[in-house]
């Protein structure tokens, strides 16, 4: 019971943190749970592409092993499943009203997959593996959710730029996903030593995003998006 409090209370905590930032209107508590179990149901695909996935690597050695394994099998069928179940649940759904919306929804899919892989690692591993990936892993998966809603977002609002949206929705969520796991598979002392930084940097980068679309005055405006725009909001 201790391993399993621990694997889920940071996962709980961001998410509470989430809903609070969500000022302006409420989402109904029963997407919420159904956005939460779509994260969770997406872990059944996803383990089975990355363990298709894997059987490449025997093809590659040194960096690009780790490349592959960090940036494809992870990172993009993890952030790729996430954003296909994000999508089918809530693209139509009339809840979705404004732009923090996204980031809410994604954050939901997000956290349910990071707490079924997190039970996971913690029930294999242990404590300390848990008290690790509570300031870690699992506040990562969170920033990964928050840009990949940030997109989702403006795409729902900007339909001309629908596709271009939908694509950084992916994009991004890879990058930062990839990048993170790269560093930490690497075993490499230069890059363990910008680690914290990385951090650092998405917490920067995510809640940054978080304030530009909670600002009521961003959402409920009703300009009309430029290219000068989308760049300043990437």
């Amino acid at each position: 019971m201790n391993l399993l409090i621990l694997a889920l209370a940071p996962v709980a905590s961001l998410l509470l943190f989430m809903y609070h930032r969500d000022r302006y209107e409420k989402e109904s508590v029963k997407l919420l749970i159904a956005a939460f179990a779509m994260g969770g149901l997406s872990v059944l695909p996803i383990l089975l592409v990355e363990a298709l996935l894997s059987e490449f690597m025997n093809f590659f050695y040194g960096t690009f092993a780790v490349f592959w394994q960090s940036f494809v099998v992870a990172a993009t069928t993890e952030e790729f499943f996430k954003l296909i179940f994000l999508y089918w649940l809530v693209w139509k759904h009339l809840d979705f009203n404004e732009k923090f919306d996204g980031i809410v929804y994604a954050v939901f899919v997000s956290m349910g997959f990071a707490a079924i892989e997190n039970v996971m690692y913690v029930f294999d591993y242990g404590l300390e593996t848990g008290l690790v990936r509570a300031l870690t892993a699992v506040p990562a998966h969170f920033l990964f959710g928050v840009t990949m809603g940030f997109y989702i977002g403006l795409a729902k609002f900007y339909p001309q730029f629908k596709k271009r949206l939908i694509g950084a929705a992916l994009l991004y969520p890879v990058l930062l996903h990839g990048i993170y796991d790269f560093i930490l598979m690497s075993g490499s002392p230069f890059l363990l030593l910008l680690f914290i930084p990385f951090v650092i940097f998405m917490w920067y980068y995510g809640l940054k995003k978080i304030k530009r679309l909670s600002e009521k005055s961003f959402y409920q405006s009703n300009f009309r998006i430029t290219e000068e725009i989308l760049k300043k909001v990437e």
